[in-house]
C-alpha cells in the first residue's frame, strides 16, 4: 500500500514538473469559433509567427509549446487581422479570455500577474487616450474659445496622471519585465541649465543637446534582451541614430560602440545592437559613411566578437574593408601613374591644382555618356579658372572609341589617362566596380568628397571656396 501511495506521489510530481516546462496558454474568443488564432511576438517593427491554433466551435484553444517562450510583447492576431497585445515572462501557464469586439476592455486573465497588471495599465492608456483626443479636437476646432487655456491644462494634467501611473506599476511590480518595460518608455528629463544666467542661449542649447544625447538610454536597460521584443525598442534606436546623433562617420560610430559597451554581458542585445548599427551605417546614403562602417567592421566583425557569423561573411567583408580604406575622406588619394592616349606618363600627385576632380569613366558607359559632359560644361568650363583640373582616368584598353569621344566632346584640356599596362591597380585603390565614379581632391590631394554626382560638384566647389575666403 505505501508503495503504491509513493508511485502515486511520484508521478503527480513527475506530470507536474512535465507541465511546468514549455508554454501552455489557454485562450477563450468570445465571438470567434472554428477559426484560426496565431501568437506572435514583434521584432524589429515586424511581428514574428510563434504558434498558430485552431478555436473550436465555443472559441477555446491552446498555444502550447515545450520549451519556454522569451519574454516579451506578444501578439494575439485573429482572423479579421486584428490583435491585442499581451506579456509573457516567467509565468507561461495561464489562462486569458476576451470577446473579440473589445478584446483590452474584456479581457480576464488567470495566473499571469504581470499580464493581468499590463492590462489595466492598457485600459488606463486608452482612456487617457481618448480624452487627449477629445481636447485636441476642441482646441483644434474652436481656438478663440475662452476655455482654450483650461483645456490645455487639463491635456497637461493627463500626462502628469501616467506618469504617475507608471510610478505606481514600477514600484508595484518589481524587478519584472512588465516595469523594464514601462522604464524603458520614459523619456530623459533634461535639467534646466537656463537657470544659470551665465549661459548665452547657444551654450544651453548644446548643454541640452549633450545632456539628451549622453542620457537617452539611462531608462533603457540595454541588458534586457526582453525589450527587443516589444513595439518601441527598434523605433527608439532609429531616432536615436538619425534623429539625435549627427550624422557624421566619427559621431555615429562612436555611439554604436557605446550602447554595444552598455549592452555587454547579454549576448542577445549585444549581436542586434552590432547588427543594427553596422547595417545602418552599410546602408546609408550620406557620404563619407563608409568610414564608419570600416571601423565597425573591423571593430566587431573582424576582430572576432561578432562570433555567430560564418567565415565566407567575414572573407567578403576583408575584402570590401580593404578596398574602402585607402580611400576613405580625409585621406590622402592613392597615387597612380597613367598614361595619355600618346603614351604619356602622368601621375596624380604631380598635379598641380587647388581642387582635382578625380573621375573613373569609360564612353560604352550609359551613365558616362550623361555625367561626363555635365562635368565639362558645370564644373571645368566654370572653374577652371579658380584652379580647377580634371584628371579623367579611362578604365578601359581600347582607345579608339575613347579618343573619338574626347575629340567630340572637346576634352582636350583635361589630363586624360589610362592604364594599358595593367599595374596602376585603381579598381582597388578606388574602389572602381561601376563607372562613372567622382572624387574630388584638394590641393593637397586629400579627398574631400567621393562618389558625387557631376550636378552636386558647383555646390561643393562654392562651399569650399567660400570657406577659404572667410
Amino acid at each position: 500500500m505505501k508503495r503504491i501511495i509513493f508511485l502515486f506521489i511520484a508521478t503527480v510530481t513527475f506530470v507536474t514538473s512535465a507541465t511546468a516546462q514549455g508554454y501552455k496558454i489557454d485562450v477563450n474568443i468570445n465571438g470567434w469559433q472554428d477559426t484560426t488564432l496565431i501568437l506572435g511576438h514583434y521584432f524589429n517593427k515586424k511581428m514574428l509567427v510563434n504558434d498558430t491554433i485552431d478555436l473550436d466551435s465555443n472559441g477555446n484553444g491552446t498555444f502550447t509549446g515545450e520549451e519556454k517562450l522569451p519574454g516579451g510583447v506578444y501578439i494575439i492576431y485573429m482572423p479579421d487581422q486584428n490583435f491585442f497585445d499581451i506579456i509573457i515572462d516567467d509565468e507561461q501557464h495561464f489562462q486569458i479570455a476576451a470577446d473579440k469586439s473589445n478584446p483590452v476592455n474584456t479581457l480576464t486573465v488567470k495566473n499571469n500577474k504581470q499580464e493581468a497588471a499590463f492590462n489595466k495599465y492598457q485600459r488606463f492608456i486608452a482612456k487617457q487616450q481618448e480624452k487627449a483626443k477629445s481636447l485636441q479636437e476642441q482646441i483644434k476646432t474652436s481656438p478663440e474659445d475662452p476655455s482654450v487655456a483650461d483645456w490645455k491644462e487639463e491635456l497637461g494634467s493627463l500626462s502628469t496622471e501616467v506618469n504617475k501611473q507608471w510610478d505606481h506599476i514600477t514600484a508595484n511590480n518589481p524587478n519584472t519585465f512588465l516595469a523594464s518595460f514601462i522604464t524603458a518608455m520614459r523619456e530623459v528629463e533634461i535639467p534646466d541649465f537656463a537657470a544659470d544666467k551665465s549661459l548665452n542661449d547657444s551654450i544651453i542649447q548644446w548643454k541640452k543637446y549633450e545632456y539628451y544625447k549622453n542620457h537617452y538610454f539611462d531608462n533603457i536597460d540595454l541588458k534586457d534582451d526582453r525589450l527587443l521584443r516589444t513595439p518601441f525598442f527598434t523605433n527608439k534606436l532609429e531616432s536615436f541614430f538619425t534623429k539625435t546623433v549627427f550624422q557624421m562617420p566619427d559621431s555615429l560610430s562612436k555611439e554604436a560602440k557605446r550602447i554595444v559597451k552598455l549592452a555587454e554581458g547579454n549576448s542577445e542585445m549585444e549581436k542586434y545592437l552590432i547588427q543594427y548599427t553596422f547595417n545602418l551605417v552599410n546602408e546609408s546614403k550620406v557620404m563619407g559613411m563608409d568610414a564608419a562602417m570600416v571601423d565597425l567592421a573591423e571593430t566587431f566583425y573582424l576582430s572576432g566578437k561578432a562570433d555567430w557569423v560564418d567565415q565566407e561573411f567575414i572573407d567578403k567583408l576583408q575584402d570590401r574593408v580593404s578596398k574602402l580604406k585607402p580611400n576613405l575622406l580625409g585621406n590622402t588619394a592613392p597615387d597612380l601613374k597613367l598614361y595619355t592616349p600618346n603614351k604619356e606618363a602622368y601621375k596624380l600627385s604631380e598635379v598641380f591644382a587647388n581642387y582635382t576632380i578625380l573621375v573613373f569613366w569609360e564612353p560604352d558607359c550609359g551613365h558616362c555618356k550623361k555625367e561626363i559632359p555635365k562635368i565639362k560644361e558645370l564644373v571645368y568650363d566654370k572653374y577652371q579658372d579658380k584652379g580647377v583640373k580634371v584628371f579623367a582616368v579611362y578604365t578601359q584598353f581600347e582607345t579608339e572609341h575613347w579618343t573619338e569621344f574626347i575629340e567630340e566632346k572637346q576634352l582636350e584640356e583635361w589630363i586624360n589617362v589610362y592604364d594599358p599596362y595593367n599595374q596602376s591597380n585603381f579598381r582597388n585603390l578606388y574602389d572602381i566596380y561601376s563607372t562613372p565614379v567622382i572624387y574630388v581632391l584638394d590641393k593637397d590631394k586629400n579627398i574631400v568628397a567621393k562618389r558625387i554626382g557631376a550636378e552636386q560638384i558647383p555646390d561643393f566647389l562654392d562651399h569650399q571656396f567660400n570657406l577659404v575666403n572667410k
